[in-house]
């Protein structure tokens, strides 16, 4: 996500606050806070892909991703 793109989430924010949105702006606003949860998420699952955990016996595994059901 851009540092402008983050920009217009907090304008649209402080503008909700202030004196409401039309609802060109609450769909703007909408579309740019799901924009940044699903960047959100996929930065957090890149980092667990790459997380390491080591044990105090020295041996290291990766983590893996549970799978549903278990």
């Amino acid at each position: 996500m851009t540092d402008e793109k983050i920009a217009r989430i907090n304008a649209l924010a402080k503008k909700a606050k202030a004196e409401g949105l039309t609802e060109a702006e609450k769909a703007e606003q909408k579309k740019l806070r799901e924009q940044y949860i699903a960047g959100f998420r996929d930065s957090l699952k890149n980092q667990l892909n790459n997380t390491v955990v080591v044990n105090p016996d020295g041996t290291s595994y990766r983590l893996r991703q549970k799978r549903d059901g278990n």
